[in-house]
């Protein structure tokens, strides 16, 4: 039996109603809006992976890499410097392939460790720029920053534990030294023949680029750049006001229950959302604006991205399993440093309360300084990702600071080339 309601008129109109034709025009509408949603969610992986290109494009790739690393002659600056090779090449897996080459190049492993944590934190620069896609929004924008540096607290505030830590008694380099020897001559268990997420984003990525690359005068890499932030904000947006309109009633209650129950849980969904799109930077860049639309609250979000901070680096130790011949140990090594790195990282940030509580509130009080004063954000990520890092690096350059253990490892070119390359190949990652 058809429900009757009223009509704007006042009288009533059988058949429209839940059974009715407004019912399957609203169940249309939300089928629509859930496929918009994942073409945005397409759209920002290719914009995430052109801008990736851009910088790549710019910065001279592994390269560019290696030369900014020449510079890193103590500890506090190979992590200033890894923050800005990655922040700059924006392709951990370069950053990656030059770090493990060094290493097999002659590189002590103990210089190698500093550059690996300012990676690890140099790889966040894209999700603080996704943040900005809100920015016409106060209250959505304040959500999508914290959300997206809380990351970047978290992994500053490990940087100051850990790396003293490191210095005085080496526990990463002994113990990845161990394990990797242990580890040595086992099976492949590359997961990269299985990059769902690059298999699908890559052809695109590649036409844009060839497209882009016809430009005149060299510009490619920085119209790349452009293109890519331009899309990356524009997408972001789209996605805050859609999900918005979507994520009510049982579809919210889903998603709580996928991350929002506890944190344990949450750190558990970004764990395997990054083991299935094989990047924590795209993981946390995708929950960007879903906190910024108000599904996840900051405390939601802070679990779910340490979760994700552990997923990478599960991926980079099955790729270095792949990595063949006399130097496997090296590519193993480099992994369990970061996968030790970054789960000791989270299990002590779990285990003491206010040491757990310190990088969200120091996001939120981030945020809440953007709302009041949006110069903030492009001070703060000019400022933390290159300005910083970028002096250090100049002044090293101007006095010709180099180490010279990295310059002859990055010489050793027998070893160093053609591991770097086939490291970059099996695409271990560091984020």
């Amino acid at each position: 039996m058809s429900t009757d309601v009223k009509g704007y008129n006042g009288t009533t109109r059988p058949g429209d109603g839940p059974g009715g034709v407004s019912g399957q025009t609203s169940s249309t509408l939300l089928w629509a809006q859930w496929l918009t949603i994942i073409v945005l969610v397409y759209l920002l992986m290719i914009s995430v992976g052109v801008l990736s290109q851009g910088f790549r494009a710019v910065s001279g790739g592994s390269d560019g890499a290696a030369a900014i690393f020449e510079f890193a002659n103590n500890p506090l600056v190979g992590v200033i410097l890894g923050v800005l090779a990655t922040a700059l090449v924006q392709s951990s897996s370069a950053v990656t392939s030059v770090i493990v080459g060094l290493v097999g190049g002659g590189l002590p492993i103990a210089i190698a460790i500093p550059m690996i944590m300012g990676s690890n934190m140099g790889t966040t620069v894209t999700n603080t720029l996704a943040a900005l896609g809100n920015i016409k929004d106060s209250d959505a924008f304040n959500r999508s920053f914290s959300a997206a540096t809380v990351h970047d607290f978290f992994n500053l505030f490990t940087i100051c534990l850990f790396l003293p830590l490191e210095l005085l008694f080496h526990p990463l380099e002994q113990l990845s030294g161990y394990l990797a020897n242990l580890f040595q001559g086992s099976d492949d268990l590359s997961v990269s023949k299985f990059d769902v997420v690059r298999a699908i984003t890559r052809p695109l990525i590649s036409e844009i680029r060839d497209v882009i690359r016809l430009l005149p005068g060299g510009i490619d890499g920085i119209v790349m750049i452009v293109v890519g932030v331009a899309s990356v904000l524009a997408v972001i947006y789209g996605l805050n006001i859609l999900l918005k309109k979507v994520v009510t009633g049982r579809a919210r209650r889903l998603f709580n229950a996928a991350i929002g129950k506890n944190g344990a849980l949450a750190v558990l969904s970004g764990l395997v959302t990054t083991l299935i799109v094989q990047s924590s930077t795209l993981t946390t860049v995708l929950i960007v604006p879903m906190a910024g639309a108000g599904i996840f609250t900051l405390a939601q979000v802070y679990p779910f991205t340490l979760g994700a901070n552990i997923g990478t680096p599960i991926t980079a130790l099955m790729s270095a399993t792949a990595i063949t011949g006399d130097y496997q140990v090296v590519a193993l090594q480099i992994a369990i440093v970061h996968l030790l790195y970054n789960g000791l990282s989270v299990a002590l940030f779990a285990s003491i309360p206010p040491l757990y509580r310190l990088p969200m509130r120091s996001a939120q009080a981030l945020a809440d300084g953007a709302k009041r004063s949006p110069w903030i954000v492009p001070g703060y990520i000019a400022g933390v990702f290159f300005v910083i890092p970028g002096i250090v690096f100049g002044g090293q350059k101007i006095f010709d600071y180099k180490n010279p253990q990295v310059v002859e490892a990055e010489a050793n070119k027998e070893v160093y080339e053609p591991l770097q390359q086939e490291v970059e190949g099996k695409r271990m990652r560091i984020e």
